[in-house]
């Protein structure tokens, strides 16, 4: 019975949330759509929220029985009813909007002492300014023109939601550069989508080499080559020893031995993963030799 209402529950998360996705779309986009539907679309969401409820509750009572605290029973709870891809994607928005406040103090997200850091912004900050402004005017033109009070309230709420989390992903992007460590060591970045840390032990060559391929954010193929584009290009590939392991912003896991990626200034990156700490060679004591001394003079025969 527990595990019918745990599928259901799942279940129900991947219906509503395209179905309330879809609406929106239709709402902004100028379909006219009746009260009737907008009520009816409310009260699945409030069914939704009561199901995941009472599935969650006693899988909560069930950990904290066991022994768990109030924090771990809550989070065991919560990732065996939400789907791995709609966590990380809270969890990615709830990093953007803490990047946010990062960028807002003119400070970036854990870059060592010492370590280089290396952004690849540049192809995509126009767009994302384009995309900026389209939704603040969208936004206003909504606001205008929407006669009904509540749909007016909700178009308003999604557009400024959507307007924050535009910057909140650039955002991300500018406050979680690529790193060089001074060891030589690598961490590929994207925003708070994309984190894969490369050890230096294992990055046997780097090279700058201009790509312009379509498709995703992350792509790897059949050969083992990760693909991390912005603006759908890529200007330095880094050979590995042996694959790495790595997460895609959805939860699925891959695994690559080739890597492209772009930043802003490859040169420089490229210079900075040639970098190796010099470690002095240790000195071999050899034989000890004694010390010679002056002979000392004989003594003259008496007078």
């Amino acid at each position: 019975m527990r595990a019918t209402a745990l599928r259901a529950a799942r279940a129900a998360l991947w219906v509503v949330l395209p179905a309330e996705l879809a609406l929106v779309v239709c709402l902004v986009g100028g379909v006219r759509i009746t009260g009737a539907v907008l009520l009816a679309a409310e009260v699945l969401v409030l069914g939704v929220v009561a199901l995941e409820a009472a599935v969650m509750w006693p899988l909560y009572t069930a950990r904290r029985r066991a022994g768990d605290g109030r924090r771990a029973a809550a989070l065991a709870a919560v990732r065996a009813v939400v789907p791995v891809a709609v966590r990380r994607l809270m969890v990615h928005e709830l990093r953007a909007l803490h990047s946010l406040g990062v960028w807002a103090v003119r400070r970036r997200h854990r870059i060592p002492e010492g370590a280089l850091p290396f952004s690849y912004t540049e192809p995509q900050t126009g767009t994302m300014w384009a995309f900026f402004f389209a939704s603040v005017l969208e936004t206003v033109v909504l606001a205008l023109v929407i006669p009904w009070p509540l749909v007016h309230l909700i178009l308003l709420v999604v557009g400024v939601y959507g307007t924050v989390l535009v910057v909140a992903l650039h955002a991300a992007c500018v406050t979680r550069p690529h790193v060089v460590g001074t060891d030589g060591s690598l961490r590929l970045r994207y925003g708070a989508l994309f984190d894969l840390p490369v050890p230096a032990s294992l990055i046997t060559a780097a090279r700058v080499e201009r790509r312009y391929d379509g498709g995703g954010l992350v792509r790897v193929d059949e050969d083992g080559v990760l693909d991390l584009a912005v603006g759908s290009r890529t200007t330095v590939t880094v050979e590995l020893a042996e694959p790495v392991e790595f997460v895609r912003p959805l939860g699925r896991h891959g695994s690559a031995r080739t890597l492209r990626f772009h930043a802003d200034d490859p040169q420089a990156a490229v210079a900075a993963l040639g970098r190796r700490p010099v470690t002095p060679k240790p000195v071999t004591p050899g034989p000890v030799t004694p010390e010679r001394t002056a002979p000392s003079s004989t003594p003259g025969p008496p007078a």
